[in-house]
């Protein structure tokens, strides 16, 4: 529980997170794309910004990807590259502290995109990220699933476009808030947040 306890420190002391997700054309960081970028930047007293943005992988989506995010080649079509938009996802999760469900996935995506980059100096060393997975295990072990629309069921957090980056980024900032309040009953802090 002691890294709980620091996030929880953090958190309530204002640091500033910004929970995301990324769509990708298949499982391997190695071989696959970006496709889609959504995140949010909230604190202990609610979102502060939002960022959500389809990309060109310059290649193929295949027809199974499509039916699982809703996301067409055509939709991507003339979309910028991931290194066009760079720039702004970095900007945007400057000097915040990243959260992401099942973040070794993520983090893998946007550093091997980074990797191919002018800017892959710029945030590679520093992309690591909370790992909403594990804050729900620790916080709530007796769960049995934790995927993050099993989590977001079983809590109530409402879900309006489940595997669309945006809407994913935005149900994890949620579950991190629930665990974080969850942590603080445990530890008997008081919290006002």
């Amino acid at each position: 529980m002691k890294i709980i306890e620091q996030l929880l420190h953090s958190f309530v002391g204002g640091e500033v997170f910004t929970a995301f997700d990324t769509e990708t054309t298949g499982l391997s960081s190695k071989y696959e794309k970006i496709i889609e970028i959504g995140a949010v930047k909230f604190d202990k007293n609610g979102i502060i910004d939002t960022y959500s943005v389809l990309i060109n992988p310059e290649k193929v989506i295949s027809s199974n990807i499509t039916s699982i995010t809703g996301i067409t080649n055509q939709m991507v079509s003339d979309c910028k590259i991931f290194s066009e938009i760079a720039p702004s996802f970095l900007n945007f999760i400057n000097e915040t502290k990243l959260v992401a469900h099942n973040a070794k996935f993520d983090i893998g995506f946007v550093n091997a995109e980074l990797e191919k980059t002018p800017y892959n100096n710029l945030r590679k060393s520093q992309c690591n990220a909370v790992d909403t997975v594990k804050v729900a295990q620790k916080v709530f072990p007796e769960l049995g699933c934790y995927k993050l629309q099993e989590l977001a069921k079983h809590f109530n957090i409402k879900v309006d476009a489940a595997h669309r980056a945006y809407d994913d980024a935005r149900v994890c900032m949620e579950l991190f808030v629930l665990c974080m309040k969850k942590a603080a009953s445990k530890i008997g802090t008081s919290v006002l947040f």
